[in-house]
């Protein structure tokens, strides 16, 4: 496994957005993994349809296609240190993006986002598209 995705691409390809759709379907060969969190965060705006038991059904549906990462003692300890440098240095981002920045940490995962603005601000976090 090679890539965390966050919950922007992942709500993007759900939606059908080509370059979404292809960039996951480029990087699905050298492993492609999804935290817990973004299930959550995907869940969530699934409420807001008139229908979400529907859509929460593809989402599990989507999702199932790629490998769970659970939160664990090592994210958790990685969650902490950053969030403390991050705090430290008057850069917080919000925690559930921590906590997938975390997994990818933990993991020795690339993170791919397009979240550049908060997930840059994490020393060591590799990301796609890489920073410039």
């Amino acid at each position: 496994m090679r890539y965390l995705v966050d919950t922007d691409y992942l709500i993007d390809a759900t939606g059908g957005i080509p370059s979404a759709v292809q960039t996951l379907q480029r990087l699905s060969d050298q492993g492609v993994a999804v935290s817990i969190i973004s299930y959550g965060e995907i869940f969530e705006g699934a409420y807001g349809f008139a229908d979400p038991k529907t859509l929460l059904a593809a989402y599990q549906e989507f999702l199932g296609d790629y490998p769970t990462l659970p939160l664990s003692g090592p994210i958790m300890a990685t969650f902490a240190r950053t969030r403390y440098f991050l705090r430290r240095m008057g850069q917080l981002i919000p925690d559930l993006d921590l906590l997938i920045a975390a997994t990818a940490l933990a993991h020795g995962l690339t993170l791919v986002t397009r979240n550049i603005r908060h997930f840059a601000r994490i020393p060591d976090l590799a990301l796609y598209p890489a920073r410039g």
